[in-house]
């Protein structure tokens, strides 16, 4: 017997409303027992616990060691590193103190900001022109052979990167003795202090510029064909299809890889610097972490090398936090969303 229209409006208002996402409301998958997660994503979890361990180990825990920086640490006081650190005096921010009078740490910290914005305006364009120029005008068939020439030098050593400049650039390379042979006075760029900053920054760009074009082909391989063969059907021509379709795909990744870059804006290479230290001086060449290595290592200043790499972690975080506002200000989601 079918129901009159009261029963059936007292039926559905007896009825709970369906919860769906777009109310608002979490669906039901996230009110499942944590129990019963941690046994769907088993898998997961074992995978990423060795990352996470490794991260752990080599990455928080010696987060602990920074309190040497208000002490006046000195490891022979003790047998082990643990009971050195607690007989050490306290010192407060005598370090910190020191720090600011120290006219080879500005010196330093002067150096590391020129060779990052230098490296920032002459490197990071690179990788994405050549993602822009490999995307759009390379053949498919070549486009796999050009990547994996780009990308070989990223497997390179700094040492045996070094040694191809030295024998391209240096006083006796191939360049200057060609020149020398042609009645034209020869060069060694590899030990003009001047030059120094923009030779290491080429040498960047000629190791890491690859591995730059991959990240940025992966962003535009998930581009749909379907818009280019659209605009292409509207009268776009190539330069419009890029300006209008390639770039705004880019623009997610370029920001993230930005922040990321503004983030190690005081590490410039230390062992990229380290090798050609002693062919150009400390006066073209000293960066921070160069700096640290030499009072903390070399030098056996322990607490002051702890000091300045504070220093140097919460201006890398300020910078990070920074350069993430400005990208979500730009409608960007950086490296985490609001």
């Amino acid at each position: 017997m079918a129901l009159s229209t009261e029963g059936r409006r007292a039926r559905e208002s007896r009825t709970p409303p369906v919860k769906t996402e777009a109310s608002g409301v979490p669906p039901v998958a996230s009110k499942m027992p944590l129990r019963h997660r941690l046994r769907r994503d088993r898998t997961m979890i074992l995978m990423t616990l060795p990352a996470m361990v490794l991260l752990l180990v080599f990455a928080y825990i010696p987060l602990a060691g920074n309190v040497v920086a208000f002490q006046d640490y000195d490891p022979y006081v003790a047998d082990n590193a643990f009971q050195a650190i607690a007989q050490s005096p306290w010192v407060g921010f005598e370090w910190f103190q020191q720090m600011v009078d120290d006219r080879l740490f500005w010196s330093a910290l002067k150096n590391t900001l020129a060779i990052f914005l230098l490296q920032l305006t002459l490197f990071f364009p690179v990788p994405i022109l050549l993602a822009l120029f490999i995307n759009s005008f390379v053949r498919p068939r070549v486009r796999a052979v050009a990547q994996a020439i780009l990308y070989l030098p990223h497997f390179f050593s700094w040492v045996l990167v070094v040694t191809v400049f030295q024998q391209m650039f240096g006083g006796a390379g191939i360049v200057a003795q060609t020149l020398r042979e042609n009645g034209h006075e020869g060069f060694d760029l590899m030990t003009d202090p001047g030059l120094f900053k923009f030779l290491i920054t080429f040498e960047m760009i000629w190791k890491d510029a690859g591995w730059g074009v991959i990240v940025f082909l992966a962003a535009l391989a998930a581009v749909s064909p379907d818009l280019y063969e659209a605009s292409a059907m509207d009268g776009a021509n190539r330069w419009r299809r890029m300006w209008h379709i390639t770039l705004p795909a880019l623009r997610p990744v370029v920001a993230l890889l930005l922040v990321l870059q503004v983030g190690n804006a005081l590490t410039v290479g230390f062992e990229q610097i380290l090798l050609q230290r002693t062919a150009v001086g400390p006066g073209a060449s000293e960066v921070l972490d160069t700096y640290v290595w030499n009072v903390g290592i070399t030098n056996g200043g322990f607490s002051y090398a702890a000091a300045v790499g504070i220093v140097k972690g919460i201006f890398g975080l300020l910078l990070v936090l920074g350069a993430n506002k400005v990208a979500h200000l730009m409608g960007e989601q950086g490296v985490y969303k609001k």
